[in-house]
């Protein structure tokens, strides 16, 4: 749970520096917006999230 909430923080930070810096418009963030939410109901969101978790943890395992 922890993972997906600091993702939500760090996209919803991503997509509000897009709209103050680059330009993204407000219609443009509310689509990314929509399709997340119709990929997370459908047959693809366990292979996201599968997919996100591995690269969270190949993040988690480099060391500096």
């Amino acid at each position: 749970m922890a993972l997906s909430i600091s993702a939500v923080v760090l996209l919803l930070v991503i997509v509000f520096i897009l709209i103050k810096k680059s330009g993204l418009n407000a219609v443009h963030a509310i689509v990314c917006i929509l399709l997340g939410f119709y990929l997370a109901s459908s047959s693809i969101a366990p292979t996201i999230t599968e997919l996100t978790s591995n690269v969270a943890g190949m993040i988690g395992n480099l060391k500096f």
